[in-house]
């Protein structure tokens, strides 16, 4: 995908300046000053794309509305959260324990089957999931395309986590995006460790 194309919403100077809490000359003096990417338009006012504007922000420690976390391309703008979604209780509550204590500053949430992921995805738009393909309901290469086709689930991360044994499956996964592709039984450290570098820890 082109960037120009991932990059579709962006913010007035204005617009800005509201999401910021601080006047409009403001986010213009940012912008002129260099602090703050921006492009023109062709009638001279400034226009700002969501993860230039999350990254400002994260930099000067201002908090990020969830309402610009959802639009930014980048999980590290959204508030640190994880949702496990696998249909074998004890394997996700084993998963989320442990995610608990390697992430303590982290919302973690589970989901057993793939309408209760949707659901929980549009109200807190967790910033990844840890995705079993196997579900009941929605299956997990159809909840992979759905979110890829719906920007209210928030464009999260996703590490699939399966023990499927088909390398077309796998394939299909890859190029709907996924990060990460890991083989049941799994290894929780390096788990944790995907997840650490999806958002930046």
């Amino acid at each position: 995908m082109q960037q120009a194309e991932e990059k579709s919403i962006m913010f007035s100077a204005l617009e800005v300046s509201n999401i910021c809490g601080v006047v409009n000359q403001t986010a213009i003096n940012w912008i002129r000053n260099g602090y703050l990417k921006a492009s023109k338009t062709p009638g001279g006012q400034y226009r700002v794309y969501p993860d230039d504007l999350a990254e400002f922000m994260q930099s000067r420690n201002l908090e990020i509305p969830e309402e610009l976390a959802v639009v930014c391309k980048s999980p590290k703008f959204l508030r640190n959260s994880l949702l496990i979604v696998d249909d074998d209780k004890g394997l996700n509550t084993v998963i989320a324990k442990y995610m608990e204590r390697k992430f303590s500053n982290m919302d973690i949430y589970q989901a057993f089957d793939g309408f209760e992921a949707g659901s929980i995805m549009s109200d807190k738009n967790p910033g990844c999931l840890l995705l079993d393909l196997n579900l009941p309901g929605i299956d997990g290469i159809d909840l992979c395309k759905r979110i890829n086709e719906n920007e209210k689930y928030g464009n999260p991360s996703i590490i699939v986590v399966t023990s499927l044994e088909n390398p077309e499956v796998e394939k299909q996964a890859m190029e709907l995006g996924v990060k990460c592709y890991m083989k049941k039984p799994l290894d929780l450290l390096k788990l944790s460790e995907m997840v650490a570098s999806i958002f930046g820890n």
